[in-house]
């Protein structure tokens, strides 16, 4: 059964010079790399690991789809807010709605579907009950 997750999470990066393509805005595959990013640390601020999913659970997370809206440009230094929160919370996946902000000015939406899957196989795996509660009670 799905459901709808409302809490956001918040977290922020500096556009660096290695983020920027030859005319010194951020290189647009970029955002992908930022909105990982902060799905990392949104794990990590539940005292979900990666690593340790895999070590105790044999379970990992991919990303199965993305989709990304571009809105304006970000450039060197500027600092970037990243928000994400849950669309759904399936079994196996999560549908997360990211958006990217410099101050008020929306730069990106992002739409991510990641997976749960075994580590061995690479096949759909449940989520594990303590994590997908977790999620749920962010």
């Amino acid at each position: 059964m799905a459901h709808t997750m409302p809490a956001v999470f918040t977290w922020t990066v500096r556009v660096y010079y290695e983020d920027t393509d030859a005319g010194g805005i951020v290189y647009y595959a970029n955002y992908l790399k930022f909105f990982e990013r902060a799905r990392t640390e949104w794990l990590r601020s539940l005292d979900l690991h990666q690593q340790s999913l895999s070590e105790s659970h044999g379970a990992m997370f991919v990303v199965q789809r993305a989709s990304v809206d571009y809105h304006a440009p970000a450039k060197l230094d500027d600092a970037i807010t990243l928000t994400l929160s849950i669309e759904k919370l399936g079994r196996a996946s999560v549908e997360f709605l990211q958006h990217a902000h410099r101050g008020s000015t929306l730069l990106a939406t992002g739409r991510v579907k990641v997976a749960c899957v075994d580590c061995a196989g690479v096949r759909p795996l449940p989520m594990p009950a303590a994590v997908a509660e977790r999620m749920r009670a962010s």
